[in-house]
């Protein structure tokens, strides 16, 4: 008997993390940083707009999630435009 494909289980996780590993890789930690945590700040802003106010991330609040991701994204930007002016200088 074959199973239905709404109770195969989709490992779409490992899919998602080989490509963030791979943009990692390809351009510098920093940037990847920067992208990944971009994309969390933005998905989490609209989440807290249509009135998310609990998550399952550790962190819990929304509002800390974001802060930590902007701080994130804040360190990703330095600690690129200081390998951009390493390379020009």
């Amino acid at each position: 008997m074959q199973r239905s494909e709404a109770t195969v289980f989709d490992p779409i996780k490992f899919c998602i993390f080989t490509t963030i590993a791979l943009i990692a890789w390809a351009f510098g930690p920093p940037l990847a940083v920067m992208l990944m945590s971009g994309l969390g700040l933005w998905a989490y802003a609209n989440a807290w707009r249509q009135g998310l106010r609990q998550s399952k991330c550790f962190l819990r609040d929304p509002r800390l999630i974001m802060g930590y991701l902007g701080g994130a994204f804040v360190l990703g930007l330095i600690f690129t435009v200081r390998g951009i002016v390493g390379l020009l200088g």
